[in-house]
């Protein structure tokens, strides 16, 4: 039959773009390894005397890609459960709250291993009091919410100057660059650790990959289907705290990739969590090594934070989608 006929090519159609985007990631991988302001071939690379090189690249490229697809993932869950499409860390002012809770930590002086801890419960009091502060009458609106994260992002981000301004801790000193947005490694333990966490996260978000459709499509709905909204919306809050979290203590502060990225899959792949998840983490991870790539050679020897190169191609689909939501509802 013609449905029957349909739905197969529907299906198919969907595999093919799921497989493009894989091998376009891979494409990229090759791409950002042999780009560098040193250039070397891929043979140089791996057959000659350069393993160091080889060494920085490979750390610089897997840091993208958990770090990319941890922020897409968690950018798919805000927008998920707050039914919210300008919803990401960056915008909900999460990462300004991850990165003073990081900061914090080196100013007291605390161990390296605190680090992803303390990032966390700064994400998590971020979100905790913007959600708060947008709710009125039992109800967010999408403006009280993106009005409260940057008023917090921005209390928060004047707080974390702060602490850098009078402490004495030179590493506190040496923040600036990380709060613009680096995926240089310093520590491979911290990279290991935060990367399991970030992967863990990951895995916990698909498995209630049926649960954010239900909800998704308003809570009434999924009460229906027999879901815990509350129940679900919390683990969910903290798992999407946990890698903002995680991912700006290791990469600093980087934006509007949980934006740019599930809007593109959900354009490509249709609304289906079960998809847009798993695709919305490769595409990130691209995303964000294509941006390392070009923040590392597009002025050599000099890097620009990848923090500003995301900023420049987020803000622009920011504006856009800001524009188009006050036009239609979500």
């Amino acid at each position: 039959m013609d449905w029957k006929k349909s739905i197969n090519a529907f299906i198919m159609n969907r595999k093919i773009t799921v497989i493009l985007i894989f091998l376009l990631f891979l494409a990229i991988v090759l791409i950002a390894i042999s780009l560098g302001p040193v250039k070397l071939s891929l043979r140089e690379l791996f057959f000659g005397q350069y393993s160091n090189i080889l060494r920085l690249r490979i750390t610089r490229v897997i840091l993208g890609l958990v770090a990319g697809a941890g922020l897409a993932v968690a950018g798919v869950i805000f927008q998920g459960i707050l039914r919210n499409p300008l919803a990401e860390p960056y915008v909900l002012g999460v990462s300004s709250g991850a990165g003073l809770g990081a900061a914090l930590a080196l100013f007291f002086n605390l161990s390296m291993e605190l680090l992803p801890l303390t990032a966390f419960l700064g994400a998590v009091l971020t979100m905790f009091i913007v959600y708060n502060l947008a709710k009125l009458n039992g109800k967010v609106s999408t403006q009280g919410l993106i009005l409260s994260g940057v008023i917090v992002g921005a209390v928060f981000a004047s707080l974390l100057l702060f602490f850098v301004s009078i402490s004495t801790n030179e590493a506190m000193h040496g923040i600036t660059w990380w709060l613009l947005g680096s995926l240089q490694v310093f520590d491979i333990k911290l990279l290991i650790a935060v990367s399991i966490m970030i992967l863990t996260g990951i895995c916990i978000a698909i498995y209630f990959a049926r649960d954010l459709n239900a909800i998704s499509l308003g809570e009434e709905e999924a009460l229906h289907l027999g879901i815990n909204v509350d129940a679900v919306k919390k683990i969910l809050f903290i798992i999407a705290s946990l890698i903002s979290g995680s991912i700006v203590c290791v990469c600093g502060i980087i934006g509007f990739v949980g934006l740019i990225i599930p809007h593109a899959v959900r354009l490509i792949c249709g609304s289906d969590h079960r998809l847009v998840l798993p695709v919305s983490a490769i595409s990130g991870g691209a995303f964000l090594i294509l941006a390392d790539t070009i923040s590392r050679t597009l002025m050599p020897p000099v890097e620009v934070p990848i923090g500003v190169i995301t900023a420049f191609i987020g803000g622009t689909v920011f504006i856009f989608l800001l524009r188009k939501k006050q036009k239609a509802p979500f």
